[in-house]
């Protein structure tokens, strides 16, 4: 009798993963905007799932900050409000230029694999035309510049803001897609690279303040 149960409960896993990642890149992709109600009924139509795996894929996303639950009124795609977003955006710049100055110059020139692979992902999922994986690799590039000063709990608390902004950062991206070329973004990168690489920590802070992380939210 315990093998059925097992089929059934790795079925219900796959059929949550499914749904987080469907429901994951309409949001990052711009076919849900912020504020925009979630019906149940509708998504498991969509999908081809029942509730409970809609449900906790819905719970796994409200933990990414992705969706929020509303009392007596469902889910919905996240919102934060510009003050919420500008303070977000004012405490990563905090913590990132802290890490600069607290892991620059590194102690080992293999200190900057982490960023050398995130760059190049960034520049696979730019010529692939890729958003979700662009945004994705932006998002890795700045968590393992920040991982650069060695401390743990600074990591962790970055990461933490990093979810509640990914929403936002993806609509930031897409802005950018449509005012910039494609490849803008990669090279903003390669010049924050070339800088960390260079072990100046006031090159590098140079370099961040006119990075433009926040030029399309406006």
């Amino acid at each position: 009798m315990a093998a059925p149960t097992m089929d059934g409960e790795l079925e219900s896993v796959s059929l949550v993963d499914l749904a987080v990642s469907r429901l994951t890149r309409d949001i990052l992709s711009g076919k849900s905007d912020p504020g925009e109600r979630l019906v149940e009924e509708q998504l498991t139509r969509r999908l081809g799932i029942s509730r409970a795996p809609l449900r906790e894929a819905l719970r796994l996303l409200a933990q990414q900050g992705l969706v929020e639950h509303v009392p007596r009124r469902g889910v919905r795609v996240a919102t934060l409000s510009d003050r919420d977003v500008r303070e977000l955006y004012e405490l990563r710049d905090v913590l990132e230029r802290f890490a600069v100055r607290a892991g620059i110059p590194v102690a080992r020139e293999s200190d900057l694999a982490g960023l050398r692979a995130t760059l190049q992902a960034m520049r696979e999922a730019t010529r692939a035309g890729d958003r979700m994986a662009v945004a994705e690799s932006h998002r890795a590039f700045h968590v393992a510049l920040v991982a650069l000063a060695g401390n743990r709990q600074l990591s962790a608390v970055y990461g933490s803001i990093l979810v509640k902004l990914q929403l936002y950062m993806a609509i930031n991206l897409r802005r950018e897609a449509e005012a910039a070329q494609p490849s803008d973004g990669v090279h903003r990168h390669e010049r924050l690279f070339e800088a960390v690489a260079g072990g100046d920590p006031e090159e590098v802070l140079a370099v961040l303040s006119g990075h433009g992380a926040r030029s399309y939210l406006d």
